[in-house]
């Protein structure tokens, strides 16, 4: 990545080193491209320029994420769920946020919450209820239609803010909220609601918030 010259200040404190660990952590996670077209393969062919532009735009408070390119994937019982790929650059910033805030909310999740945490996963709740169900005779099943996007933004912010007074963070998570959509037919869908599942953070943030 480009040295920074000297003597120029940021208001975000935000390090380079951050931003190279989010770009290798969403290579490992690959994924599609997203409304720019541009793939991973594409990001790293000029890997050094690109990264020090997005450090550049986050450490300044002048980045902006792209809109969110919408995906139906099928589901089981015939309807489809709508997913929103951000572009690669948009999914490193992510990742930068995700990594300040995981180990501050990972200490305050309850023992039983799986989704979205570090070294935990859908087998483990698969475990724990195998074990219970030799112990209890009943079983709770709850599926909230349409969770993620319903999200009140206003609601999910008010507790992101109990955790954290991080400005970047904050604002940040507030612009990847209200990014709009960017449909299959080309057309660019703004939102009032709702969080679109796909990218780094949403879930994440949302999960750690909520969970």
């Amino acid at each position: 990545m480009q040295e920074e010259p000297v003597g120029e200040a940021k208001p975000f404190d935000i390090s380079k080193r951050d931003v190279w660990e989010a770009f290798k952590r969403v290579k490992a996670n690959r994924g599609a491209a997203g409304v720019d077209g541009q793939s991973i393969a594409d990001f790293e062919a000029d890997l050094s320029n690109n990264l020090y532009k997005l450090w550049n735009r986050l450490s300044s408070g002048s980045y902006f994420p792209s809109p969110v390119r919408r995906v139906d994937i099928p589901k089981a019982d015939g309807g489809t769920r709508p997913l929103g790929i951000p572009t690669v650059a948009d999914r490193i910033a992510q990742e930068v946020v995700r990594r300040n805030l995981e180990p501050i909310l990972e200490p305050v999740f309850h023992a039983d919450s799986y989704g979205y945490r570090p070294g935990k996963s859908a087998i483990d709740a698969v475990r724990q209820a195998r074990q219970r169900c030799w112990r209890y005779n009943w079983v709770l099943d709850i599926d909230v239609k349409g969770y993620f996007d319903n999200i009140d933004w206003e609601l999910l912010l008010k507790s992101v803010r109990h955790h954290t007074d991080c400005p970047w963070v904050l604002l940040y998570i507030e612009r990847w909220l209200k990014v709009p959509v960017s449909m299959g037919d080309g057309s660019v869908v703004e939102r009032q609601a709702g969080t679109p599942q796909g990218g780094v953070i949403t879930p994440t943030t949302i999960e750690q918030t909520f969970g």
